[in-house]
């Protein structure tokens, strides 16, 4: 996951203090938030970059993240933390339920969710979540840039996980004009170490993707938008 970043130190700190992971940096402008002790690729991890761009406010992506938790307990521990840390309350429609919204420092919306079966062998992130129209189509399009397994889909909600069924799942929701819905938040596609960068674009392109012009200039990553439209980079492998 990928965030845009008025000061990429300083959401990159609150985001490792979130999820109990450390930081590192691969270069200026950007905080790359991970485990310990963990290298890419591993499936049990979902990373987590921060980049500084000049103007964030004009950086708009329909993703989020949600938290899991263990417990009612862990869940409210969670909450009383993210706030201590400078999360605030966000109001996104959902009225009465029981997962929390919250919004980062930056005012990045993200859940906390009640503890639920599904995510218990997470870890701290359930789940990347998309808002799209079509999940069908969505699902379609990225399990196969993926590679990973389509564990449900229905018209209105899918969920994906990879092919050896550990870590965050991705999930895309159906939401009423998704296109208003906006976060700087979106997926990044690293290909694995050895591939070819300009052969795994090719790829993505054959199952729909296209060109995306964001103001990269010449980049070293390839940005791409899936069927929807939803921007996303192809980095250098890894």
């Amino acid at each position: 996951m990928n965030f845009k970043a008025r000061d990429d130190a300083a959401l990159g700190g609150f985001w490792a203090a979130a999820l109990g992971w450390g930081v590192s940096s691969e270069g200026p402008s950007v905080t790359n938030v991970e485990p310990a002790g963990l290298d890419y690729p591993d499936p049990r991890v979902l990373f987590v970059d921060v980049v500084t761009v000049p103007d964030p406010e004009t950086v708009k992506y329909r993703a989020h993240l949600d938290l899991a938790t263990t417990s009612v307990d862990h869940q409210a521990e969670l909450v009383a933390r993210l706030r201590e840390l400078g999360a605030t309350s966000a109001d996104v429609g959902q009225g009465d339920v029981p997962w929390e919204v919250l919004a980062d420092p930056e005012g990045n919306v993200f859940c906390v969710l009640e503890p639920r079966p599904i995510y218990q062998d997470t870890g701290p992130i359930a789940a990347a979540v998309v808002h799209c129209a079509d999940p069908r189509a969505m699902a379609e399009f990225w399990g196969e840039a993926t590679d990973w397994a389509v564990h449900e889909v229905t018209d209105d909600h899918a969920r994906l996980r990879s092919a050896q069924g550990v870590g965050p799942y991705l999930e895309f929701v159906r939401t009423p004009d998704a296109g208003s819905v906006w976060t700087r938040v979106h997926l990044d596609l690293r290909p694995y170490p050895g591939d070819d960068q300009s052969a795994e674009v090719a790829r993505l392109h054959a199952l729909g993707a296209t060109d995306a012009d964001v103001g990269q200039g010449d980049a070293a990553w390839n940005v791409l938008a899936d069927p929807e439209g939803n921007e996303f980079c192809v980095l250098t492998p890894g």
